[in-house]
């Protein structure tokens, strides 16, 4: 009798077991529609170099994304292709940015040029970056800052698109990176006074730099005109092994009645699209 209840509960184990593994596979390819929630919801593309931009394309519009970031101007008729629009279409070099005069004329050229064509399609985001400071004060350097962004402000105010300039921390990824903190960034759009020029804020490089997300955002988010997400430390996947919990972020963020767009730029160290699929579920509020 002792016996056949033992065998009968290493059965009922091994079928529980079995259970839980389907229950997590399903879990994992189980569809997502972020159009359920309040972000419009994108992804980046150079997160996934293994996929083409098509199959991305193919992925993002089933689960509800409207678009994919950072791209150019070659990209787009994919993205048309799936019903996608480029939510953050790309400019100038990161490094070599406007907080340094010597880099003014090639950055106005090509932010200029990123104008033109997400204009000619609609859509409202180019990226700018304030580049390494490379010796130079931070006062110079929001006033070189201020000094490049008013010979290309008026004409995204004109064309109807917005610049957003990153904040990225310069403790891991981004060192000597000008525009690195919430108060310098703040105090640059208050600088230059237009509605079409406001920051990214990275969700993953602002934990890095100042960490208390959610009051940051509270209380700046009428400065901030795009997020990205991924998780910390890492810059992996939204899950348990990092320290950032997304789903009250991005709460606070739709809460703040936020309606730009909310990018994905994590790196998967486990099956891609059920990692995006699973961010995109956290994100659906």
């Amino acid at each position: 009798m002792m016996m056949a209840a033992v065998a009968s509960a290493a059965v009922t184990g091994v079928a529980s077991a079995q259970e839980s593994a389907a229950a997590t596979t399903q879990n994992a390819t189980a569809s997502v529609d972020a159009k359920q929630g309040r972000l419009n919801q994108s992804v980046c593309k150079w997160c996934f170099p293994k996929m083409s931009l098509e199959d991305l394309a193919k992925e993002a519009a089933s689960m509800g994304m409207v678009g994919i970031d950072l791209l150019d101007p070659p990209d787009f008729p994919t993205l048309k292709k799936h019903g996608l629009i480029c939510t953050m279409v790309q400019s100038h070099s990161l490094s070599n940015g406007l907080c340094d005069t010597k880099f003014h004329d090639n950055c106005i050229e090509k932010i200029s040029a990123a104008i033109e064509a997400t204009s000619a399609e609609g859509w409202k985001n180019v990226i700018v970056f304030s580049g390494n400071a490379r010796g130079t004060d931070r006062e110079t350097g929001m006033k070189n800052c201020v000094d490049a962004l008013a010979k290309v402000v008026p004409l995204a105010e004109k064309a109807g698109v917005t610049l957003q300039m990153e904040l990225l921390n310069s403790k891991v990824n981004h060192a000597d990176y000008m525009c690195d903190n919430s108060k310098w960034g703040v105090e640059l759009v208050k600088r230059v006074a237009s509605d079409n020029f406001k920051l990214l804020y990275d969700i993953y490089h602002m934990q890095i730099m100042e960490g208390d997300i959610i009051r940051t955002i509270q209380e700046n988010h009428k400065y901030y005109g795009h997020y990205h997400t991924a998780g910390n430390p890492g810059r992996h996947e939204l899950d348990d092994s990092q320290e950032l919990l997304y789903p009250p972020i991005a709460k606070a963020i739709a809460d703040t009645g936020f309606d730009g767009y909310f990018a994905h730029e994590f790196l998967p160290v486990r099956d891609p699209m059920a990692g995006l699929r699973d961010a995109v579920k956290q994100c659906i509020v």
